[in-house]
């Protein structure tokens, strides 16, 4: 078990809110099939606050400069590497992996992506070319506006700075929605992110099931891009219902293979669970 009592809310706005249904799902030790705690469940009506808290925030988080924007960023990277313990405590205890592996590759990886995209502000630029003595070619790369992000259980906290990261730094404004199966590192990251100096509403984190909280993101029409990590099978699902709704942009990363290796004196239960 975590040494620390993990937060289950809702994290909209820079709070953690419950559901408004208040609907929970229980979350389970892989290794032990102990009950962990209980998890607030987002609906379609906590998706809805969250995209607005995002909206709302949309502005004056783009109107910064990247430099301005990389400031919190910087702040979140040292935070994430100070509370490596609780950070891999908590995913260990959802999805399995020993909590010395989490605080040698995923801890730091996490706060070396939040490093590496906050020093790429200095290469957020546009562009300008003379094609002809009159005739002036000029470039200018603008923020999406609210981005969805969907993130699988297998490396939670290494997946929400790959897919926040680049968002924040370009402008863009979030809603992340964390795996029922490991929800709780990103909650824990969620309470970082304000204490780094994120305003309200840049970063939101909403827990729950494909249906009906993956489901409500990809459809909504608020939402201008949405970003999915998982199967080929969600993949196409959300591509087609970003097409029905919006037209959103997608980002789809697909069917990962990870083959496990169990040698003969290995615990075969224990392993299978």
């Amino acid at each position: 078990m975590p040494t620390a009592t993990p937060e289950t809310r809702l994290f909209v706005n820079n709070e953690f809110v419950p559901g408004k249904a208040g609907k929970t799902f229980q979350i389970h030790n892989p290794a032990t099939e102990e009950v962990i705690c209980a998890v607030h469940e987002a609906l379609e009506e906590d998706v809805d606050l969250a995209v607005d808290a995002a909206q709302k925030a949309f502005p004056a988080w783009s109107n910064l400069n990247a430099y301005e924007r990389a400031a919190p960023m910087f702040r979140l990277a040292q935070l994430i590497q100070s509370h490596a313990q609780e950070l891999a405590e908590l995913d260990s205890v959802c999805m399995g992996k020993p909590v010395e592996l989490l605080k040698k590759m995923d801890i730091p990886g996490c706060a070396g992506v939040f490093n590496y995209f906050a020093g790429s502000a200095y290469h957020v630029l546009g562009g300008s070319s003379f094609n002809s003595a009159n005739f002036l070619n000029v470039t200018v790369r603008q923020p999406y506006g609210v981005v969805g992000m969907i993130t699988p259980w297998n490396v939670p906290l290494i997946m929400f700075a790959f897919k926040a990261a680049p968002a924040l730094i370009c402008g863009n404004t979030i809603v992340l929605k964390s795996s029922e199966k490991a929800p709780l590192s990103s909650l824990k990251l969620a309470s970082l992110i304000k204490e780094a100096g994120f305003p309200p509403g840049v970063v939101n984190v909403v827990s729950g099931f494909g249906l009906p909280t993956g489901t409500a993101m990809a459809l909504h029409m608020k939402i201008r891009k949405i970003s999915f990590t998982g199967s080929v099978a969600t993949g196409k699902k959300i591509m087609k219902m970003a097409a029905d709704s919006n037209l959103k942009n997608v980002s789809l990363e697909l069917g990962g293979k990870s083959p496990a290796l169990v040698f003969e004196d290995a615990d075969i239960p224990a392993a299978v669970r």
